[in-house]
């Protein structure tokens, strides 16, 4: 079976599991029916306690769905914890559905895989050591790699049905009302969060910090949560952020950031009020102050920053260049902070954020996205899962949902190392070439030939080298030479869905 792409999918999966392969980016206006969860009634006096074990036994058996969110990253306890109680109790046939997956979770993700306590996974990335194991065969069901709008259009529908969410939090009260601004494992917004505390039937917090009733501001509500469970420490504060997230020095991400500021400010997209989403890489936190450099000179400001939130954005807001950050996620305490000091910084949750099936998503509105990228193919296809050696490496994350924005840039150099960015075919395919318009490298730049106005507008910008996607392919080639075909059984070991919840991809079993 192919899809719209021309990328092989397995037949007998995806008849199985009942997916559609991907045809089209454009998702239309269907009507659709949201799912609800079971509730347990409750008066609020009986949900505290310290005593774990027992709230798993009660309330987690074989064969369920459970949940995590990954807002502290590395470095979060609560997986962990939950998942060595739920092996000793001998549970079996679970599927995890977190998020995503840290590299702080492998050791134990692997283990729990290995007993078959863990059978099946849906999030939305995994790195490290679970990553080479799921890639090669581990896990009995292939993973289903969703982006953030994607899962929270899966949760939204019922596609994805949570049993037992296991939320770590910075502080409750005695009936669970919790934020991620307070306290000293504070993480700012809980955005992923905010889906599971919705639409899981059962919802357990797990904090260090029981604070007085009632806990204002409260992102989750005593109305969504079962029990609030004290632990000895949910997370290591220290790997959550690290200050102010450090500006690359690197001359070559200098580079590219500098091209990719000249694009957006020759476009027609720079104009007062324009809005947009750049990641968390150091070309695009550099990205962010040129950007700021160019808005000062031509006295324009943004009328909001989107996605996950970093301490250049948040000097963007102080210095009174952008209006609101739309935070979803921070990625540094100074941003953190900043979502506990300033009303103009948003937490809002991933459906508000990305998911397809909205009557208004954020990244609707989107003017400018910056994204990275693993790989990009001559059809401008993007890869940011797998490594060019076909192992699992990467996360879906918000890619696909930022690159619905009117002007979608890649920026990535030419080559890492001796591995080319730019290739003929994609290893993975995560973002379809339809939804890119700019590929930004340290050697030039490609135009999507979809945008003859865009080319038109930067062609004559001085400092902007234009080349074909093709002959930038070929660039690299030369610098690092042809490499053997990657070698891969026909065993399907995870799936990659489009936003939509069609199947714009699958990854095979790597041969050892």
């Amino acid at each position: 079976m192919e899809n719209k792409l021309g990328r092989t999918l397995p037949a007998d999966v995806m008849e199985q599991l009942q997916l559609t392969p991907f045809q089209t980016t454009e998702i239309g206006n269907p009507e659709v029916q949201r799912t609800a969860p079971q509730v347990r009634l409750s008066t609020g006096n009986d949900k505290v306690t310290n005593d774990l074990k027992k709230i798993i036994q009660e309330n987690v058996h074989d064969g369920m769905t459970i949940s995590f969110h990954h807002h502290f990253r590395n470095g979060d306890f609560v997986f962990n914890q939950v998942m060595k109680i739920i092996m000793e109790l001998g549970i079996k046939n679970l599927t995890l559905a977190p998020s995503s997956l840290t590299g702080v979770m492998n050791d134990v993700a692997i283990e729990a895989i290995k007993q078959g306590t863990v059978t099946a996974i849906t999030t939305s990335g995994m790195r490290g050591s679970l990553g080479d194991a799921v890639s090669h065969g581990l896990l009995a069901k292939p993973v289903i790699f969703r982006s953030h709008g994607g899962r929270a259009r899966a949760i939204e529908n019922g596609e994805i049905k949570i049993d037992v969410a296991f939320l770590g939090v910075p502080n409750a009260d005695r009936c669970g009302n919790a934020n991620g601004s307070y306290g000293d494992e504070a993480f700012g917004s809980l955005g992923y969060a905010l889906m599971d505390a919705n639409y899981a039937n059962k919802v357990v917090l797990l904090t260090d910090n029981l604070v007085d009733y009632p806990n204002t501001p409260a992102s989750i509500k005593q109305t969504q949560v079962d029990y609030v469970v004290e632990v000895d420490q949910v997370g290591d504060p220290d790997k959550i952020g690290s200050g102010a997230t450090r500006f690359t020095k690197d001359p070559k991400n200098l580079k590219i950031a500098n091209l990719v500021s000249d694009v957006i400010t020759n476009s027609s997209y720079f104009k007062d009020g324009f809005s947009f989403q750049t990641g968390s890489g150091g070309a695009a936190l550099a990205v962010t102050r040129y950007l700021r450099a160019a808005m000062e000179a031509s006295n324009i400001h943004a009328s909001f920053g989107l996605g996950g939130i970093t301490n250049p954005m948040v000097e963007l807001l102080e210095a009174g260049l952008i209006d609101k950050l739309m935070d979803v996620q921070d990625f540094d305490k100074v941003a953190a902070q900043s979502m506990k000091n300033n009303l103009n910084q948003q937490e809002i949750d991933a459906s508000w954020y990305a998911d397809p099936d909205n009557k208004a998503a954020m990244v609707d509105q989107l003017d400018v996205s910056i994204l990275s990228a693993l790989e990009i193919d001559t059809d401008f296809n993007v890869n940011v899962l797998t490594g060019a050696d076909g192992i699992i490496r990467g996360a879906v994350g918000g890619h696909q949902d930022a690159a619905t924005a009117k002007l979608t840039i890649i920026c990535t150099p030419l080559v890492r190392g001796r591995i080319p960015s730019v290739v003929k075919s994609a290893n993975t395919v995560v973002t379809p070439g339809s939804s890119v318009d700019v590929l930004v490298t340290e050697r030039g730049i490609a135009v999507n030939p979809q945008r003859p106005d865009l080319l038109a507008q930067l062609q004559n910008v001085p400092g902007l080298q234009i080349y074909s996607i093709d002959e930038l392919a070929e660039l690299a080639q030369q610098i690092v030479g042809t490499e053997a075909p990657l070698e891969f059984t026909d065993r399907t070991v995870a799936l990659v869905e489009y936003r939509d919840g069609s199947i714009i991809d699958a990854i095979k079993q790597r041969k050892d």
